[in-house]
């Protein structure tokens, strides 16, 4: 029986399967295993494959505090719901479940950072249905991304949120007035209105004298809205001091211990794609969005709703 035992060491060994293995004194064979390992990597790939589906429409709520002497006192406790790169995406019937998060944060306003619509596949109702709902929560105020430059609709979307109430600001700031104080918001809109692209590094420069011809009263805590976080530099040389921002989508891929795997106008393992960053007297908050545009997947890495509240010290 010794050439028969040869000869499937051989076999296991040209084909990749494991040699004879004993098992509570009987003998089963590498070639037995075969279908049940099959079954275990099909099963893992079902399994990842529902988890991926159910993560990309499983909304989630995410809290962040931000603190600063320059907060005044009125507006500590003061709460703003984000929501970002909006896509044309529905979270239950007429976004409902969205909408539902966004009372129970019980916010004092709503931020829309740009991409509420895309541009590739557009329908400005979904949009406009759910600022109708959202005017009804919280006074609600919006900046423009890079799908909105591309929106040939762009106007007629513009004229229809400011018709339900939304405070549309395209390079602009306003007092935002609170328990009888006051701090600066300010919008901008995004660079691809005026430049297509930025082949020559013009993008941040034109940031640079937009922001600090809006910012005025220095004395006053700034707040921004900006679609495009990878101008981060930009804000912290203009002395903002809050930047909420979307565009990254969390880096579409989220892997562990490393982050995002691709975002626009940052490429591979874009720095800026979620959360929290802060430089100097700067805090910048990346929202991760809540839809999908050419990359159609996300993995690892559920819409999300960021839920900021201000803590005067």
């Amino acid at each position: 029986m010794d050439w028969i035992q040869q000869w499937q060491s051989k076999f296991n060994k040209q084909n990749g399967v494991a040699s004879l293995v004993r098992t509570g004194g009987s003998r089963h064979t590498g070639l037995a295993a075969l279908p049940y390992r099959n079954i275990h990597v099909c099963t893992l790939i079902a399994a990842l494959i529902i988890w991926t589906m159910w993560s990309n429409t499983a909304l989630m709520l995410s809290t962040v505090t931000v603190s600063s002497n320059r907060i005044p006192a009125a507006f500590n406790g003061f709460r703003i719901a984000q929501i970002s790169d909006l896509h044309n995406a529905v979270f239950g019937e007429d976004n409902a479940e969205l909408l539902q998060i966004l009372s129970e944060c019980e916010p004092n306003i709503i931020v829309i950072t740009g991409d509420l619509v895309d541009a590739e596949h557009t329908d400005i109702d979904v949009a406009l249905d759910f600022a109708k709902e959202a005017v009804q929560i919280a006074d609600t105020y919006y900046v423009t991304g890079n799908h909105e430059a591309s929106l040939s609709q762009y106007d007629e979307l513009k004229a229809e949120l400011e018709n339900t109430g939304v405070v549309v600001l395209e390079d602009k700031a306003m007092q935002l007035e609170y328990n009888g104080d006051d701090i600066t918001l300010i919008g901008l809109s995004d660079p691809s209105f005026t430049l297509k692209g930025d082949m020559f590094g013009e993008v941040p420069a034109m940031v640079d004298t937009k922001l600090r011809g809006l910012i005025g009263d220095k004395d006053n805590y700034t707040i921004l809205l900006s679609h495009r976080p990878e101008l981060f530099e930009a804000y912290v040389n203009c002395g903002v001091d809050l930047v909420l921002s979307g565009h990254a989508h969390g880096g579409q891929f989220r892997l562990p211990f490393i982050g995002g795997l691709v975002a626009p106008n940052q490429g591979l393992f874009p720095k800026y794609d979620a959360g929290l960053y802060t430089k100097g007297d700067t805090n910048m908050i990346v929202c991760r969005g809540l839809g999908n545009s050419i990359i159609p997947i996300r993995f690892n890495n559920r819409p999300e709703i960021v839920l900021l509240e201000l803590i005067a010290e």
